[in-house]
């Protein structure tokens, strides 16, 4: 089978779908990678480090999937690689059916075989691709959150720089933020990182 992993180009999409050792997992059982140039660019991958573990390299995403029996994405296709998925071409990526209605129309009317990371199950019934992003969207909630607090995001409160909180937590004010996502923020406030607290 031939993979083919173009380059992302959904906006503020810097992720690749495969990375070099994911390349050498394949290429090692005898099947074909084809990775468009500066694919991996964005995650500190080089055309090269696909070379040197059996990619082959094509200048455009139009080679990539009007070769490739199976493309491998990160996110969902835009409007733009609509015309580029053929029937019967498998399509492995983040889909999100539900939120986009023409999404979803363009991949039926194309034929393809949609496999959508978030629907994968495991035998127990748990979500092995989609957990790992839960979890790292928990984490950078906490981020997002302080950044927003900043004054120069109109906040109530930032830090100097100094490291001093101002504002209404300085001034003996408490708030509490409520639990959100699959429970990894509500992990993450117990100090021994006990959940069951």
């Amino acid at each position: 089978m031939t993979m083919g992993i173009p380059t992302e180009i959904k906006p503020s999409e810097s992720r690749v779908g495969m990375t070099p050792a994911g390349v050498f997992e394949l290429t090692r059982r005898q099947h074909a990678v084809i990775v468009q140039s500066g694919a991996g660019l964005g995650s500190g991958f080089s055309d090269g480090d696909c070379l040197e573990v059996g990619a082959e390299i094509r200048p455009t995403i139009e080679a990539v999937y009007a070769e490739a029996d199976m493309i491998v994405k990160v996110k969902e296709p835009i409007a733009a690689e609509y015309p580029l998925i053929r029937k019967d071409q498998v399509v492995f990526t983040y889909f999100h059916f539900a939120s986009s209605e023409p999404l979803t129309h363009a991949m039926v009317e194309s034929g393809a075989v949609c496999m959508a990371y978030e629907t994968v199950e495991a035998e127990d019934g748990s979500l092995p691709l989609l957990t790992p992003m839960s979890e790292v969207a928990g984490r950078m909630a906490i981020q997002q959150g302080a950044k927003y607090l900043e004054k120069p995001r109109k906040g109530r409160g930032a830090r100097d720089h100094h490291g001093h909180q101002h504002g209404p937590a300085s001034q003996g004010q408490r708030h509490h933020a409520p639990p959100c996502g699959d429970g990894v923020l509500q992990c993450l406030q117990h100090p021994a990182g006990d959940c069951d607290a």
